[in-house]
Order: structure tokens, then C-alpha cells, then sequence
């Protein structure tokens, strides 16, 4: 009853909506990114022991990164905005203000 008085209205959030875009359990554009490197390295060379060095290498680089996404599913977008800034901004009252 109270809570039809309120006045209050709320909206759902589905899941698929706000979890991060993952693949295999990391993030989805670098495992991607690591199996296109495996694949060329392995058909570039056509040996036997060039598809064990890919796979193996496949296997390490998603197992690295998906304990990095383990500890922040959003590390990747987080560093890559990391490093667009600039080390020191000079004290103005504005950004845009001319020196």
C-alpha cells in the first residue's frame, strides 16, 4: 500500500544491458585480436611445430588475459582512456583558456 502512494517509479535494468562484453571469460576484441595472430602465425609458417608454438601462445595470452579480466572486466577501455591523458595540465581556469 505504502509503496503504491509513493509516487515512485522504477525501471528495470536487464543484465545483458550493464555486463561487460566478454569472450572465453576476457575481454572480447582482445581474444579475437590473439586469435588472428595464432591463425597467421600458424598458416604463414605450416609446420607442425609453428601450430603448436600458435596454440600454445593462444592458450597463454587468454589465460593472461582472462585473469585480467578477472580483476577489472573494463581494464582495457580504462588504460587505453589512461593514456590519452597528458602528464601535467598547466593551472587555467579554463581548458580552453589561450596562454
Amino acid at each position: 500500500m505504502a509503496e503504491a502512494l509513493s509516487g515512485r517509479h522504477s525501471n528495470r535494468i536487464h543484465r545483458a544491458l550493464s555486463r561487460p562484453n566478454l569472450l572465453m571469460g576476457a575481454d572480447r576484441e582482445l581474444v579475437l585480436i590473439a586469435g588472428l595472430a595464432a591463425v597467421i602465425l600458424i598458416f604463414v609458417v605450416l609446420t607442425i611445430f609453428s601450430a603448436l608454438f600458435g596454440v600454445a601462445v593462444w592458450i597463454v595470452i587468454v589465460g593472461l588475459l582472462r585473469t585480467m579480466a578477472k580483476s577489472d572486466p573494463l581494464m582495457r577501455q580504462v588504460y587505453v582512456r589512461h593514456i590519452s591523458y597528458k602528464p601535467h595540465y598547466k593551472a587555467t581556469t579554463s581548458p580552453w583558456r589561450r596562454y
